[in-house]
């Protein structure tokens, strides 16, 4: 605990490298958790295979548990 699933459009190796480390520093400082509890994903969609696979998928059926969708908080 936890396991951070990221999915998202394709991007180049440095960025996705600083993202994973910003979300991990974060989970570390704010969520309490040790190191070796933390896993981080993240798996790479084209526009049409995102909407599909992730928007039809998981973000529409799950929208009362999302944080953030579509950019706006919902908390």
């Amino acid at each position: 605990m936890p396991y951070i699933a990221i999915k998202a459009y394709k991007k180049d190796e440095k960025i996705k490298q600083e993202v994973v480390d910003r979300i991990n520093k974060t989970f570390l400082e704010l969520w309490g958790c040790p190191q070796e509890a933390i896993s981080i994903s993240i798996e790479e969609y084209t526009p049409a295979e995102f909407d599909a696979e992730v928007q039809k998928k998981i973000i529409d059926p799950n929208a009362s548990k999302m944080m953030i969708c579509s950019g706006k908080k919902n908390y």
